[in-house]
């Protein structure tokens, strides 16, 4: 080659370095940013960082530290009292065995999908109720503090429960039993059995007059109840200290809170499967009326209990899941869940009728004994003929058979005048078909039968234990239904919110443990929860399927789950649930507006309950409780339509990325037309794949993609950017 050939070479070399130099040195600012975001975001999808909702800061996400403890944690969520205490009783109540046939065709119509619903949504936005709802639709965001709200008037009783529990639990460790037998009274004369306990039992008296020390009515204060303030002391204190620290503290205790009911109940299942009367119980529980079935009101029971034995609508499924990873099975979940529920209902009725049988029987034998004398007597003074027993029959060890057969005969042959012999058919199936629910059934009626136990004090620790259990269990669900979406919206530290939660909720609670506060109790349970929730959980169905759309929701779930879920969530989500709920809503508001509003005070000179209607202070609560729970809906709602407040302070979706962390940027999401999956969360938004074309956008090249919904790539701020200029080379 010439020698000047070299030199222009060399000359041509230099202007290409100078031409590189240049271009590098004149490169936009804002391709740093570029770079800078790429490291951050791949960093963020490498440890799958979520992004607090309106924060600039990056947080991590608490989890579960295994699948076993969130799932102990939705069974003990799910898993309560009712479990124990209300579907045996509508069992009973409606028609047996056959009950179990309508409650498992809701159970697959509207208590599946929608804790499937709510698991997925949960999981999938990682946020609270609060969070979610505020996500899919900003004027849906009161969705999510009316959970709040019926959690907290929840927790506020519920805790009381328990604090009952835990007062028969303490005094379980003596022998006999307190409420074993009636206590006497000595005056100067002589002693005598309380008149109010004689009229009634030892286990009524005991749960009235020595647990509640209950007041006449409503209106009547009567002060504080000590022994029971000290107790609700002791269940906020163990609250407060198992919630705390959040799902780290409260998911290990779920080890024991969970797991230890299904020991007790096996336990007791197998001692009272030895007792005699047991099988009777049984029996009855599960011959089949099948008659029963057709009655509507059967089937809104059974739809409310459902709906309730789930935690639906609470927030506390939606706050469990939303601690999961985005690619947990969630669907197997809600199946396995609602399955223990419902297995644990039908262990809880074999276990309370199995009890309840044996002491029927024993009742039964102490009325056999009873009316044999009778009939003893009724033959001396020859108002009955002996030639009317069968010459078999041993009055002193009569059986329950022989009984009534002599009964049968009397009541032929004496048939005008039977009535007045004062005679009573002791029938074991009479003493069964006595419903009993709730704390009647809790307090009262399992208490008197474990008295009959041997080792009675031991089987009294084991069952109030394990009601603790199941009520600390299901606390643990309702407050953290409260402290997550509040911690996820608002920032605050947790520890302080869950002790402040916890103080107010007592000083409050404290008139539960006034003298009538069993009453204001039953006036909660019915008034605070029911219709709210119903509306909540309605509003949550047209939240996903019609607002956010629910095709793109199926999208979601297949790209989360990894698998297309069965048509048959489409059908029930879009049309079934709702509509099941809606018809059970009118049943709900039929239902309350043709009962009288009221209840049931304990008279001390009858020893019996008689009914009371609510004063008119009482109705203003009652209706107070209802609208209260579901005003933060249309608020919210009127707030987000008139833009009183700035949509760009509360929204997951409006982050760009900027230097490198994420901040908020003011958007619609009322008009966004995209789903959860294309509209990645931040902490999911993939990184650009820089490459040579970054920095260089040749023209008539197509634009560099963005993120599907526009919002949670970088792509768009590629697309205002002029083209880069070419270089020499």
């Amino acid at each position: 080659m010439p020698k000047n050939s070299k030199v222009v070479k060399r000359e041509l070399d230099d202007e290409v370095i100078e031409s590189v130099k240049d271009l590098l040195s004149n490169e936009d600012s804002s391709d740093d940013a570029f770079k800078k975001s790429e490291l951050m975001v791949d960093d963020q999808e490498e440890k799958d960082v979520d992004v607090e909702e309106g924060s600039d800061v990056e947080d991590e996400r608490p989890a579960w530290n295994s699948k076993l403890q969130y799932i102990l944690a939705q069974v003990g969520f799910s898993v309560g009292l009712g479990n124990v205490w209300r579907f045996p009783y509508l069992c009973q109540k409606n028609g047996g065995g056959a009950y179990l046939v309508p409650y498992l065709i809701l159970l697959l119509i509207i208590g599946i999908p929608l804790f499937f619903l709510e698991l997925a949504v949960g999981q999938r936005i990682r946020r609270g109720s609060i969070g979610v709802w505020n996500y899919i639709s900003p004027k849906l965001g009161g969705i999510g503090f009316a959970s709040c709200v019926v959690c907290f008037f929840v927790a506020l009783y519920y805790n009381v429960i328990i604090g009952w529990s835990l007062f028969y639990f303490s005094q379980s460790f003596q022998h006999p039993l307190p409420w074993d037998q009636c206590p006497l009274v000595k005056n100067t004369s002589h002693t005598f059995v309380e008149p109010e306990c004689e009229k009634s039992s030892a286990t009524t008296y005991y749960w009235y007059r020595e647990a509640l020390n209950i007041s006449s009515s409503l209106s009547e204060s009567g002060g504080l109840n000590w022994k029971m303030t000290i107790c609700l002391l002791a269940a906020w204190v163990m609250v407060c200290l198992a919630m705390i620290k959040g799902i780290q503290s409260s998911g290990k205790i779920m080890y024991f809170s969970s797991l230890f009911p299904y020991v007790v109940l096996l336990c007791f299942l197998i001692r009272g499967l030895l007792l005699n009367g047991s099988v009777d119980g049984i029996r009855h529980m599960f011959t089949p009326k099948l008659e029963i079935m057709l009655e509507p009101k059967v089937w809104r029971e059974a739809a409310t209990q459902v709906f309730f034995a789930l935690g639906l609508g609470f927030g506390g499924v939606i706050a469990f899941s939303s601690y999961n990873k985005r690619d947990n099975n969630c669907h197997f979940d809600a199946v396995l869940v609602s399955f223990i529920n419902f297995f644990t209902s039908v262990l809880a009725t074999l276990v309370v009728f199995a009890v309840l049988g044996f002491k029927a029987n024993i009742i039964n034998e102490k009325c056999v004994i009873q009316n044999s004398e009778k009939i003893l007597k009724l033959l001396k003074v020859g108002n009955l003929s002996q030639d009317m027993i069968p010459h078999h029959i041993n009055f002193s060890s009569i059986t329950a058979e022989d009984y009534n057969l002599v009964y049968d005969i009397i009541q032929k042959v004496k048939e005008e005048e039977f009535d007045s012999l004062g005679l009573k058919s002791c029938q074991i199936e009479d003493e069964l078909n006595k419903a009993v629910q709730g704390t009647g059934l809790a307090f009262i009626a399992f208490t008197e039968a474990m008295t009959h136990f041997p080792a009675s004090p031991f089987w009294s620790v084991m069952f109030f234990l394990m009601l603790v259990n199941l009520g600390l269990g299901s606390m643990f669900g309702t407050i953290e239904g409260i402290i997550t979406p509040i911690v996820d919206t608002f920032k605050v530290r947790k520890e302080i919110l869950t002790v402040i939660c916890c103080l107010v909720a007592f000083f409050i609670g404290l008139i539960f443990v006034q003298r009538s506060g069993n009453y204001f109790v039953t006036m909660f349970d019915d008034y605070s929860a029911t219709l709210p929730l119903l509306i909540v959980v309605i509003l949550e169905n047209i939240a996903v399927t019609r607002i956010y759309g629910i095709e793109k929701f199926m999208e979601d779930l297949k790209d989360m789950l990894g698998f297309s879920p069965s048509q048959y969530y489409y059908y029930m989500w879009k049309y079934v649930s709702p509509l099941v709920l809606l018809c059970l809503l009118v049943a709900s508001i039929v239902q309350m507006g043709l009962s009288p509003p009221g209840y049931n005070a304990w008279i001390e000179d009858t020893a019996a309950e008689e009914f009371h209607s609510y004063p008119t202070w009482g109705m203003i609560v009652c209706i107070s409780l209802m609208v209260l729970a579901i005003l933060p809906v249309p608020i919210v709602f009127m707030v987000r339509r008139c833009n009183l407040i700035d949509d760009s302070s509360g929204s997951l979706a409006s982050v760009s990325y900027k230097r490198g962390r994420i901040i908020k940027e003011p958007v619609n999401l009322e008009g966004d037309n995209t789903s959860l999956i294309h509209g990645k969360s931040p902490s999911e938004v993939p990184s650009p794949n820089f490459g040579k074309n970054i920095y260089r956008k040749q023209t008539g090249s197509p634009t560099l993609d963005t993120a599907p919904n526009g919002r949670y790539g970088i792509g768009y701020l590629m697309a205002d950017m002029p083209d880069m200029p070419e270089s020499d080379l």
